[in-house]
């Protein structure tokens, strides 16, 4: 399951540098195969496994052509049309290439949000960039970033995904104040216990260059949390 695991990110980037560079190839339809035998059936779940991760990234196409044919390749023996070693070099200058760029057009699209946002009636903005609203006031205490909360609360990106709820799990969650991302720990000391916030957190002050693997938080992305603060926990 280890090569499995590591696969997916790179199928991931693969995607992700197509749809950043418009490319489109036609949709390949499964063909009527049957799966007479074990390894059919195991080649064909793995194929569904890693398409449907990969696709629920968000990430359209990919070339299948060259994926299938670099497959066939290395399996028949043949002469590859790039080397095992030079491989990496071009997977890393393709990472690095792709990244960028996602990152870049996640940045615009969190600073139009920001300076939208920055506008609308009831949000203070900080002097890190935080934005925030009080959706529900209350009188206790407040946290200091040394200490333990514990909350409800909802994460969105800008399109509205989910990609954090305890809100849809129903159950709330807990965390130390100094070990989540910068938004957090500044937003939530501003919070009496009791109270709802909606936090705008820019990508610096959240993940930045460095999304969480395996999740739908890209590259400079702004995140969106609506908090309640339910305990200091001691």
């Amino acid at each position: 399951m280890k090569k499995i695991t590591f696969l997916l990110p790179l199928f991931g980037a693969i995607l992700l540098f197509t749809a950043c560079n418009g490319t489109s190839n036609s949709q390949t339809k499964s063909g009527k195969i049957k799966l007479s035998t074990e390894i059919d059936s195991a080649s064909y779940a793995l194929g569904v496994s890693m398409a449907s991760q990969v696709k629920g990234q968000g990430f359209p196409d990919m070339n299948f052509d060259a994926l299938i044919a670099a497959f066939k390749d290395v399996y028949g023996d043949n002469d590859l049309l790039i080397g095992e070693v030079e491989s990496q070099g071009v997977l890393q200058a393709f990472f690095t290439k792709a990244m960028a760029k996602a990152g870049q057009k996640n940045l615009e699209e969190g600073q139009a949000y920001l300076a939208k946002n920055k506008n609308v009636s009831g949000v203070i903005t900080t002097e890190s960039g935080l934005q925030y609203s009080v959706m529900k006031d209350a009188q206790g205490a407040k946290p200091s970033a040394e200490d333990q909360v514990k909350v409800h609360y909802h994460g969105t990106l800008i399109d509205g995904t989910v990609f954090d709820s305890s809100v849809e799990r129903g159950e709330p969650s807990t965390f130390a104040l100094n070990r989540v991302v910068r938004g957090w720990t500044e937003g939530i000391q501003l919070m009496p216990v009791g109270s709802k916030y909606k936090f705008v957190i820019p990508s610096e002050l959240a993940y930045g260059l460095n999304p969480r693997q395996g999740g739908p938080i890209g590259p400079n992305m702004l995140l969106i949390f609506e908090v309640e603060l339910l305990e200091i926990v001691k």
